[in-house]
Parts: structure tokens; C-alpha cells; sequence
């Protein structure tokens, strides 16, 4: 009988070319589904909660995947795992869910951070982990820039049409979206030095909607555009000027809500 595993995967994304698997590229769904067929001796396919794009991290990525039968606990699935992944790629635990669970269509709401260094220096250690603005950043802007995107609203203007791809493997992933309607719970803005950590916690994100987001916020909080055009740009649905899509680098997959 089929039994369904579900993963807490965490990933640096910093040399792979996203979650999803797409032909002759390096990415973390590959690895994964090839771990699984050297230790267990089956292909599978994992199902990821979210698509993460190239470049961007995982402190808590959900998936699952169907297995021919109970060959071994959780426990062991770990450790035989990890100890054929890259170290960039870690599973933090897994279980054997019902059949009813699904990583990505049972999903309740995600949790994403974006994390920015203001600062003229950026240490080595936050390279590859940051977005570096060497300009100093108007945070009370910011911050109230990042509020007016709390509640329910339709996102075009922060959404990208992920659109058809010779070289992907799952043709699901080039298919518009049926809605562009999302509800952001909250956004918590925190400031630790030079460092700027913003989080989203909503029901659902677009393709490439966080990195939208923050460039917008961004760019109004260096006086390069309103807040007020931010809320006609929900009001109205669609984008009235040029976007800017913040750097893979600073993003993060924090936590999915079931």
C-alpha cells in the first residue's frame, strides 16, 4: 500500500536553479528524488509546497512524496538521506501523513523573510544571504510602505505570468493563475543594525510577488516613489510605472502553515 512521507526541507539556494526540476539544470527537487531512488531503490516524484526560484532559500520548505511501503522510520529516512544530499540541502525531519495531505494544496499560509544589509560594507559571511544597499534606507518609509500591502488585494501588479518553458519538466508550472487575488495576514519589519529583515505571513504568493513587494518598498523608501502610488497600484490592480524585482539572494522560504 502507498504510503505518503512529508519533509521539512531547509536549503542554501545559492547554486541551485530553484526547487522545481527543469531539464540539464541543478536544482533541489533533482536532488532530492534522486536521494530517494538510491536509498529506497524507486523513482519517486516530490511534491514541494513552494516553487522557489534560483538563488532563493529554504529554512522550512514542506514536501511530500509516495513510497511503495513503510521500509524504514522517519528517523532513518533522515539520516540515509542527508548523508547523500549536498550539504547545501538538509532534511530537518519527516513523517508518514494520510493520503488526504498534500505539501502544496493543503498548504494554510507561508511565511517568507527578505533580509537587506544597509550599510556602505557588506561582511563576507552575508554574502550570497543579503541584498546589499550600500545607501541608507528611510526604515519609517519602509515600514509604512510594507503595511499597505496587510489585507486582501489584488496582486497583479506584484505578480509575474511564470509562462510556458521548453525546459521545464512539470508543465503545471507554466500555467497562469487562476486568481491574482492573495490576503497578506501581516508584516513584521525588524531592524538589527545594518540589517533589515522583512516578513510576510500570508495565505498564498504569486510568482515572484515578495521580490516585487520589496523592490516597491524599497524604492519608496529612497524617495524614488510614494507610498500613495503603492495603494493605487492594489486599488487598481495593475502596475502604473516600472517594477523592480529585488535579488533572489535575500529571500527566504520560512515556514509553511497547515
Amino acid at each position: 500500500m502507498p504510503q505518503r512521507l512529508k519533509l521539512i526541507v531547509a536549503y542554501n539556494g545559492t547554486a541551485f536553479a530553484g526547487w522545481q526540476s527543469q531539464t540539464h539544470r541543478n536544482t533541489v527537487q533533482d536532488h532530492l528524488e534522486r536521494a530517494f531512488r538510491h536509498v529506497g531503490g524507486e523513482r519517486v516524484h516530490i511534491h514541494g509546497a513552494g516553487r522557489t526560484d534560483a538563488g532563493v532559500h529554504a529554512l522550512g520548505q514542506s514536501a511530500h512524496v509516495d513510497l511503495s511501503g513503510r521500509r524504514f522510520s522517519p528517523a532513518r529516512w533522515t539520516g540515509a538521506l542527508n548523508a547523500l544530499l549536498p550539504p547545501a540541502i538538509r532534511i530537518l525531519r519527516c513523517q508518514y501523513v494520510t493520503q488526504d495531505f498534500h505539501a502544496r494544496f493543503s498548504a494554510k499560509g507561508k511565511v517568507y523573510r527578505y533580509r537587506i544589509w544597509s550599510a556602505p560594507i557588506l561582511p563576507p559571511l552575508e554574502f550570497g544571504r543579503v541584498w546589499h544597499i550600500p545607501a541608507s534606507l528611510d526604515v519609517d518609509i519602509l515600514k509604512a510602505a510594507a503595511e499597505k500591502f496587510i489585507g486582501t488585494h489584488d496582486f497583479a501588479a506584484f505578480g509575474v505570468n511564470r509562462g510556458k518553458s521548453a525546459n521545464r519538466t512539470d508543465s503545471s508550472r507554466g500555467e497562469p493563475e487562476a486568481s491574482n487575488i492573495r490576503t497578506i495576514y501581516s508584516v513584521r519589519v525588524q531592524r538589527k543594525g545594518p540589517c533589515l529583515a522583512i516578513e510576510f505571513f500570508g495565505n498564498g504568493f504569486l510568482y515572484k510577488m515578495v521580490r516585487l513587494m520589496i523592490g516597491t518598498i524599497v524604492r519608496a523608501s529612497l524617495d524614488k516613489m510614494t507610498v500613495a502610488e503603492i495603494v493605487r497600484q492594489l486599488s487598481l490592480g495593475q502596475s502604473t510605472g516600472a517594477r523592480f524585482v529585488a535579488p533572489a539572494q535575500g529571500l527566504f522560504l520560512v515556514r509553511v502553515w497547515y
